[in-house]
């Protein structure tokens, strides 16, 4: 069997018909958006489609939708907007989010909090953010009011899916700005910003099979989003730089597809899921497996798994060379031996998320491949555990 991909929470392959309408993108047709002659209308349209596909994605107007170049841009722009706007004071404003954001919005908090912003961090219990306990954090604290709440939609480790609709409520009614990272999310789940009813949401392209390079960011209509890259009027000088055609065309396809063929997405993943989790202990048979947050409302395709005696990243390793890619978190923090920050914010030990795996299947496996990288687990976590100070009691 050919190498196995089962990482699809860091990113995911390009769809061959995504890749089929940007390629004359990357050929015969060209020209800037912002050029007059046909050139640059033609490349101006081939933006504006793909605006509107996004848009329809969500729910929502083609207006309100900023192309750029990534998840961490679209984030970092929202929370760094705090500090340019002059109705909070320097020293006055407040963020609350949860503890355990992707990397992208926490350490845009972490920023924003040594130049003198307070920031408030839930900690999610087993995964989840309670949404009491993050609504109650809104209330003003030492004289400073909350000025924006940033909660994720789906946690990239776990799959877990945050209570954003009911805190983005609360925290509307009380004119506090709500940004949701919902990059994990989009293409997997139905996400609607009407029903979210958040102010800013960001998806990126390449986690529902569109290329890399391409996110989107939007922004409720009154929204007042100063540009956050300065030098041209694109993007309703909300992000100047010349527009990535290519990419852009493949985010607003990837859209497309994902919005016609949701249901089928979703039924497949999930199925896929299953299978390995039924397969931890029936056909894999591997004893102390705890798969994370199955109790939880979560991701179709997310299974995050902890092997007793096992050290994830010599496991992950060890799988490699098999031929199954698999990941031990958060793609932004691998390279790394250190315990996940998102496990430990969520109550997990530093041993139980050292000795996790995170397993995200996509639309291009099969159940062939599952069972073969239930093989290949069972027998790699068994050589591991030979090797652990607990292996000779099993």
């Amino acid at each position: 069997m050919a190498a196995v991909y089962l990482d699809h929470n860091a990113t995911t392959p390009l769809d061959p018909r995504v890749r089929e309408a940007m390629l004359p993108w990357l050929g015969e047709r060209h020209g800037n958006p912002s050029s007059l002659h046909a050139f640059g209308q033609g490349a101006r349209n081939a933006v504006e489609e793909a605006r509107e596909k996004a848009a329809a994605l969500l729910g929502a107007r083609p207006p309100e939708i900023v192309f750029c170049a990534s998840g961490t841009e679209a984030n970092n722009a929202v929370l760094f907007d705090l500090a340019l706007r002059p109705d909070v004071p320097p020293g006055a404003g407040r963020i609350v989010t949860s503890g355990f954001e992707h990397p992208s919005v926490r350490e845009a908090a972490n920023r924003l909090e040594r130049s003198g912003f307070a920031v408030d961090r839930v900690a999610p219990r087993g995964g989840t953010v309670d949404a009491e306990e993050m609504i109650a954090a809104l209330a003003p604290r030492s004289g400073k009011p909350a000025t924006l709440v940033a909660l994720m939609l789906a946690n990239n480790e776990l799959g877990t899916i945050q209570p954003v609709e009911q805190v983005a409520r609360a925290a509307r009614a009380l004119g506090i700005l709500v940004l949701c990272d919902a990059v994990q999310a989009v293409g997997k789940i139905p996400v609607s910003v009407a029903d979210l009813e958040v102010d800013a949401l960001v998806l990126g392209g390449h986690k529902f099979h569109g290329p890399l390079g391409a996110a989107a960011l939007w922004l409720r209509k009154g929204f007042d989003l100063p540009g956050f890259l300065v030098g041209g009027s694109q993007e309703r000088r909300r992000r100047a730089g010349t527009e990535n055609v290519p990419a852009i065309v493949g985010l607003g396809v990837a859209a497309e597809l994902a919005a016609r063929e949701r249901s089928e997405r979703h039924r497949h993943l999930a199925s896929l899921r299953d299978r390995i989790e039924r397969g931890l202990t029936q056909a894999a048979g591997i004893p102390d497996a705890r798969v994370h947050g199955a109790d939880r409302p979560r991701l179709p395709n997310t299974t995050h798994v902890a092997f007793s005696g096992v050290e994830g990243e010599a496991l992950l390793i060890r799988l490699d060379l098999a031929g199954f890619a698999v990941s031990t978190g958060s793609a932004c923090s691998s390279g790394t031996v250190e315990p996940s920050k998102g496990m430990l914010a969520a109550g997990f030990s530093s041993e139980e998320a050292l000795s996790s795996l995170r397993v995200s299947v996509g639309m291009t496996n099969t159940e062939a491949e599952i069972d073969a990288f239930l093989l290949a687990l069972a027998r790699e976590v068994a050589a591991l555990r030979v090797f652990s100070p607990a292996g000779g009691a099993r």
